[in-house]
């Protein structure tokens, strides 16, 4: 095989047709080995430290690497932010690409590095595509600039996120584009997307080599790449992890030796890849021996079958919301609904709470409304409870579900879980942070907010998993959002309703109301993409409590002449009852507005609930 020399635009593509082309390997496997402390700003160094990332392209180059990649997969203005460096996108990514052409000249291919933004766009995050394409735009402007001959969009989890990442550069130039996703050991994406499908979207938006990188070894990237080659006509690229890494002595190693991965790159090229290398833990020994193995080798020209699988061609019919639950049914024929919200025991004895739930269901309530961990608190699993009570007493429940505790693939496997144990009503939140609960050290998740959750149920109620793999039936969940009229940031409230409003809520519930006058506000203001909006009522207990309820919980406002009502009822010791009596005089309030009441039951006292909701339920019923 003769080494190639550089050639702008095509020239790597024809290459391509009739050699491998070997890239290089881990940036910051040698950083780390040369003693740069993980937490330092790796793509920053192109600025500090240029000597040091000269001499690591230089010894990919010497090892046999004929494609180095620029020190540049973290520097987009998201990351850099996390360092203080969002001003020196520009800087870091021209520097990056200089650095990279000095150290090989036209001895080898310069790639411009581009990995995701770190953080969830839409559907999934609040950032919107346009904003990730701008900021993709930004990064690879300042590579061509740079002099970079080809792109490396890598490591990618998100589908959509790539596509962004795609359109940029496509808008900036017409260099050729490696799209690069990165799989678990079963062949799918992070988030569940099959081989076939996203190396078949990857084709069709115009990447000129589509590949995988990443967070797993040799093995399962080989059983990867023997399905893309199926689906494409595209050069496939591979570039797999040094074996997955363990701890040894505090620190984690790869332990994939060269000779492993060399005999490994001779199968990708004889399974059909056209550019191979490595990512984590890979090394110019790795890329040497890599480049030894395949030097007498050629292409494999695979029998290509352009289609997807047939399951992912069905289209399938999602559930009428009348159908979903008999919750569903009443607001579709715009009936007052009741719940009341029952809060999951601090142990595993249900009996108190199953009582509680018999007694309102013979009172004609129409579902049972259980938070998920509210204000942050270590109690029984809320869908645990939820299947006990629909099994047990026969009513419906609203479950709670927020995204502090889960990661998004754990959510998903959660709501397939709760749709086959036949739950049908949710109402989703984003939820209190850790700090707030009983355990204040517990690590948070929030790889979404309320509004990515959203988006990922409407998908599921279409039959569409996370990866964009089709399944049937589809979920039939009645999804609910939250609601704060009394939020401090009253506009962002509104925007953040109308995005979840946009993103597939059917109906929303809201906090708890003592200011009546903000209410009728807030639903004047969402009157243009109403929903049914469900009104939350919580009978006081006691002065401390309306304190508490007026001081402590985000978004909620006591209104003054109720604050006083509440001190003069305290003094007098009938606390209680003045409590019930605001509730129901608020219920009459608003249940001409609203299309449903939710009543707390405060401390397990549900016979208040009731005497709450009971004029309500009787004209309902």
């Amino acid at each position: 095989m003769s080494e190639p020399k550089r050639r702008p635009g095509l020239g790597l593509l024809e290459y391509l047709q009739d050699h491998v082309l070997v890239f290089d390997g881990g940036m910051g496997t040698m950083l780390y080995q040369k003693g740069v402390f993980l937490n330092r700003c790796f793509d920053e160094l192109n600025l500090s430290h240029p000597d040091l990332i000269r001499d690591v392209h230089r010894a990919y180059l010497l090892s046999g690497a004929e494609a180095i990649e620029t020190n540049t997969f973290g520097a987009n203005r998201y990351k850099l932010q996390g360092f203080g460096f969002q001003d020196k996108v520009t800087e870091i990514n021209r520097e990056g690409a200089r650095l990279a052409r000095e150290a090989v000249g036209d001895r080898a291919w310069v790639a411009g590095s581009i990995g995701p933004l770190g953080l969830k766009i839409e559907p999934w995050g609040p950032t919107s595509v346009e904003e990730a394409e701008v900021a993709f735009r930004e990064q690879a402007q300042a590579l061509v600039d740079g002099g970079v001959d080809l792109f490396v969009l890598e490591t990618f989890t998100d589908l959509n996120e790539i596509h962004q990442a795609i359109k940029a550069v496509r808008g900036v130039c017409s260099l050729p584009i490696i799209a690069q996703m990165t799989i678990e050991e079963d062949g799918n994406s992070l988030y569940g997307t099959a081989p076939e499908m996203f190396t078949k979207r990857l084709d069709e938006w115009g990447s000129d080599v589509v590949g995988i990188n990443c967070s797993v070894g040799p093995q399962d990237m080989l059983e990867c790449l023997e399905r893309m080659v199926k689906v494409t006509e595209r050069p496939i690229s591979v570039q797999p992890n040094a074996g997955k890494p363990r701890s040894v002595d505090g620190r984690n190693l790869y332990l994939c030796s060269p000779e492993y991965m060399a005999s490994y790159a001779r199968k990708f090229v004889q399974a059909g890849a056209k550019v191979v290398g490595g990512c984590c833990g890979t090394t110019p020994e790795h890329v040497k021996a890599i480049k030894s193995a395949i030097r007498a080798l050629r292409p494999a020209h695979v029998a290509v079958e352009i289609s997807l699988p047939a399951e992912q061609r069905v289209e399938i019919e999602p559930v009428e919301r009348a159908k979903k639950s008999r919750f569903a049914s009443a607001l579709v024929e715009r009936r007052l609904v009741t719940t009341v919200e029952i809060t999951p025991p601090k142990g595993f004895d249900t009996s108190k709470v199953v009582s509680g739930a018999r007694l309102l269901h013979a009172a004609g309530v129409d579902a049972i409304n259980i938070p998920d961990g509210p204000r942050a608190s270590a109690r029984m699993s809320a869908q645990a409870l939820a299947v006990i009570l629909e099994q047990q007493v026969g009513i419906e429940t609203v479950l709670h579900y927020c995204c502090r505790d889960r990661n998004l693939l754990g959510m998903q496997s959660d709501l397939l879980g709760a749709a086959a144990l036949g739950l049908r009503n949710l109402l989703i939140i984003t939820g209190d942070p850790p700090k707030m609960g009983d355990y204040p050290d517990a690590t948070a998740v929030f790889d979404v907010d309320s509004i990515g959750l959203t988006n990922m149920v409407t998908r599921l109620n279409h039959g569409m998993d996370l990866g964009g793999t089709p399944f049937n039936p589809p979920t039939a969940f009645l999804v609910g959002v939250g609601a704060n009229p009394g939020a401090l940031e009253i506009e962002h409230e509104i925007r953040r309703f109308q995005y979840k409003v946009e993103a597939g809520a059917e109906f929303a519930i809201t906090q708890p109301v003592f200011d009546v006058r903000q209410l009728k506000d807030f639903l004047k203001r969402v009157e243009e993409f109403r929903i049914p909006i469900i009104a939350g009522i919580w009978p006081l207990t006691s002065l401390r409590n309306a304190e508490f309820m007026n001081n402590e919980v985000p978004g909620v406002h006591v209104a003054d002449d109720i604050m006083e009502r509440m001190r003069k009822a305290d003094a007098q010791g009938c606390a209680r009852e003045q409590g019930i009596a605001i509730a129901l005089e608020t219920v009459q309030e608003v249940r001409n507005l609203v299309q449903g009441i939710q009543v707390s039951a405060p401390f397990g006292r549900y016979q208040a609930a009731l005497e709450v909701l009971e004029g309500v339920i009787h004209r309902a019923a």
